[in-house]
């Protein structure tokens, strides 16, 4: 069911590549850098399951930001959500994932940059990275090009030096037909590269700050700027409709974790429970004491408990506090760090052991490598805290594991074949995965229901 329709002016643009490390995240985080130092109001989204980059723009650029992902949601829910926080912005730039056609399966493009530039009728500025390619470069842009039917309107040359760039320029355009916009130099201290899981520490910020500054001043001088504005302006109107849901008017408090530890949380998770009735109260493990009071349920997101276990084990208050609530029946959701908060204990990065809340009877500890990455549908055996048989979809990213994660649910991959996962009960849906809300919004009301039968069982 659907509640309305809208359709509306929304300018904006994707940034895309040819793989990873291609460059777009450079190009996108100075561009945005760029739009906001010209007093834009500027909306910024990442393709893509990953908390990170989103995060990345929102604290160092102070762009609002949210993830954008064709496997976690449908068509129609995609383009809502898109609509939603593009409606009113300046400008929305969106930062591809990979390369411009990968997509959740080896060969397929479904759920891929270019998946959502089609659906979403979105112009695609497309960095082609020169390094040491001549005649080369023509041959990869133009096969990214001709590939398929695409929104590609503009090139971007990386690493380009100011005494190539005419040449090349023409050279590109000849061969393609796309326009080439500018340049960026191969300046190695302007370069946003990699971080712990894309851990943005508070110290970093200021620096952070002021090589995006730096950067966005060379795109001023090397990129045609207002070509990109006109191009994100002639986008067409993206039409969009509002999902009809459950809502009940009898509010319940939920707790959720949120400092520099617990980070990993998706905005729009927060904004559908409020939507279906619920009130988030905001709360730090790290700094606060107790539970708030009066709540009916806590979540518990991802984050770097590795990074902060000494501080987490220390405020001992806050860990008695969440296992008092969760052992007399409190509803709880968490997931990959936040499931590891509370184990018994937590290996830290140092390889040193920490008590924590001991709500699961087990040890979480650091592996060797990535554990159960990738999409994954999370759906339960039996019937729990957020219903049998629902269709969560998320994905897993984690190097640290657990003695027992869970074999409750099973997490279906998009190939084929998974694993099991989760504890999940009346009060407790506990585990790796970190699920999006908006794919299943009846598995998030069956969370609320159950916090509000457990609050009038209190009483």
């Amino acid at each position: 069911m659907i509640k309305r329709s809208e359709k509306k002016k929304m300018p904006r643009i994707l940034v895309t590549a040819a793989s990873s490390g291609g460059g777009k995240t450079t190009v996108t985080c100075g561009l945005l850098q760029a739009l906001v130092n010209r007093k834009m109001d500027v909306a910024a989204f990442k393709c893509g399951p990953d908390h990170i980059d989103a995060m990345f723009h929102e604290k160092v650029i102070e762009a609002r930001s949210k993830n954008i992902d064709l496997f976690l949601t449908d068509e129609d829910t995609t383009k809502y959500l898109f609509g939603r926080e593009a409606a009113g912005a300046d400008i929305s730039v969106i930062e591809g994932v990979m390369g411009f056609y990968d997509g959740r399966g080896l060969t397929a493009v479904d759920a891929s940059s270019y998946d959502i530039s089609s659906k979403l009728g979105t112009p695609v500025i497309f960095v082609a990275t020169c390094g040491m390619l001549g005649g080369s470069l023509g041959a990869l842009v133009k096969g990214y090009v001709d590939f398929r039917k695409n929104n590609i309107k503009g090139i971007i040359l990386n690493k380009a030096t100011e005494d190539t760039y005419p040449e090349v320029k023409e050279f590109i355009e000849r061969e393609t037909g796309i326009k080439v916009l500018g340049y960026l130099p191969n300046v190695k201290e302007m370069v946003i590269g990699s971080r712990h899981l894309g851990l943005i520490l508070p110290s970093e910020v200021e620096k952070l700050k002021d090589k995006l500054n730096k950067l966005a001043d060379v795109m001023e001088r090397t990129i045609d700027i207002d070509s990109i504005i006109e191009i994100a302006n002639g986008a067409d109107d993206l039409e969009y409709s509002e999902p009809d849901l459950q809502f009940d008017p009898v509010k319940v408090r939920i707790g959720v974790a949120s400092d520099d530890c617990f980070c990993f949380l998706y905005k729009d998770n927060m904004e559908l429970l409020e939507r279906l009735g619920a009130e988030i109260v905001y709360f730090s493990p790290l700094k606060d004491e107790r539970l708030p009071a009066d709540i009916n349920g806590i979540i518990i997101p991802g984050g770097y408990p590795e990074l902060y276990a000494d501080r987490l084990s220390e405020n001992r208050s806050m860990l008695d506090s969440i296992k008092e609530s969760i052992d007399n029946g409190m509803p709880c959701m968490a997931e990959a760090g936040g499931f590891m908060y509370l184990h018994n204990e937590l290996e830290d990065i140092s390889e040193k052991f920490h008590r924590m809340v001991g709500a699961i009877d087990e040890k979480a500890f650091r592996t060797k490598g990535l554990v159960r990455f990738g999409y994954i549908t999370v759906i339960p055996k039996n019937d729990c805290l957020v219903g049998k048989g629902s269709g969560l979809r998320g994905h897993g990213f984690h190097v640290w594991d657990s003695t027992d994660p869970g074999k409750d649910c099973d997490a279906v991959r998009p190939s084929g074949g998974g694993y099991e996962c989760m504890h999940a009960r009346e009060n407790l849906f506990v585990g790796f995965p970190q699920p999006f809300y908006y794919s299943d919004p009846a598995a998030a009301h069956k969370f609320l229901v159950g916090c509000r039968e457990h609050s009038n069982r209190k009483i």
